[in-house]
C-alpha cells in the first residue's frame, strides 16, 4: 500500500484537530481513526510540529533545505581543498 505524504498545512490541521476530540474525551486512537490516519503518525507528527503555527513550520523546512545545501557545498570545497593540498605536496 502506498504512503500518503501529507503537506504541512494539512499536518497542523490533522494535530488540531485531533487535539479538539481528545478534549472532548475521545482516545487519541479513535481521534486518529476518525480523520483516517494512523496513531503513530500522530505521535511523530505531534514530535516533529507539536505546537508550531504553519508560517513556522514552513520557515523551519526551508531552513532545513537551505542547511542541507550549505552542507553539500562545504563537502565539495572540503574535497577539493584536500585534492589541491595533496597536488602541491607532491614534488614535480
Amino acid at each position: 500500500m502506498a504512503r500518503k505524504h501529507y503537506p504541512v498545512e494539512e499536518i497542523i490541521k490533522h494535530l488540531r484537530t485531533i487535539e479538539i476530540e481528545t478534549g472532548r474525551g475521545t482516545s487519541i486512537e479513535d481521534a486518529c481513526r476518525k480523520i483516517g490516519v494512523a496513531y503513530q503518525n500522530y505521535y511523530r507528527w505531534k514530535k516533529e510540529y507539536g505546537g508550531m503555527p504553519v508560517d513556522q513550520v514552513k520557515r523551519l523546512k526551508d531552513i532545513e533545505l537551505e542547511n542541507q545545501r550549505l552542507r553539500r557545498l562545504v563537502s565539495d570545497l572540503s574535497i577539493d581543498n584536500l585534492i589541491l593540498k595533496e597536488i602541491s605536496s607532491k614534488n614535480f
